[in-house]
């Protein structure tokens, strides 16, 4: 009966001890980040999903420009099949989707400088509507990766900071990657007419 009595004490005050140690909110703010992360991938996915419709309606006006169309089909190929595990947020993994998401931005930038050849078709409601909605999703893209930073920043500071770090590390939550600037950025580009 004793013991029975003493683990029970025991077992109680681990419970209440492991609830104020920060081991709740290490986990709430690590959901935090994992939803964050899904809607990044959400806003990603919703930009690969309407370059097939525009690349479509630049192939019927712009038959003759298939290498920039193929780059563009292919990076965003590319792009679609790099994915990163929300449990495995490293700077590593955040540096290799962002770098297949940069390739892919950077091709369909070169797609919409080859429209700028075809008046027609920058003339087409259709093509201006996909120009908006691809807009608007880069909008979405800046705003998801800004809230991702904001909660990974979040999470790291609890993850870090005494006595969370000992309790980060006795139950393996470790710092989050966050997405940076791409290489170059930095720089305003130069627009010429």
């Amino acid at each position: 009966m004793k013991r029975f009595l003493m683990l029970t004490v025991v077992s109680l005050f681990t419970a209440v001890s492991l609830s104020s140690c920060g081991y709740n909110t290490m986990v709430s703010k690590d959901e935090n980040v994992k939803g964050k992360w899904a809607q990044v991938e959400n806003a990603y996915q919703r930009r690969a999903d309407l370059i097939p419709n525009l690349v479509s309606t630049v192939k019927g006006a712009a038959n003759h420009e298939e290498s920039t169309l193929t780059a563009v089909v292919e990076a965003r190929a590319k792009a679609t099949q790099v994915t990163v595990d929300p449990s495995n947020l490293s700077e590593e993994e955040i540096a290799n989707f962002q770098q297949t998401q940069d390739a892919f931005s950077q091709s369909i930038g070169r797609l919409l400088v080859s429209v700028e050849a075809y008046p027609d078709l920058k003339a087409n409601q259709n093509f201006r509507e996909l120009q908006a909605q691809l807009e608007g999703t880069e909008n979405r893209i800046s705003v998801e990766r800004r809230a991702y930073n904001e909660a990974v920043q979040d999470f790291n500071t609890t993850v870090r900071s005494f006595p969370n770090n000992i309790m980060a590390g006795m139950f393996g939550f470790k710092a989050k990657g966050t997405f940076t600037a791409a290489e170059g950025s930095d720089k305003a580009p130069t627009v010429s007419f």
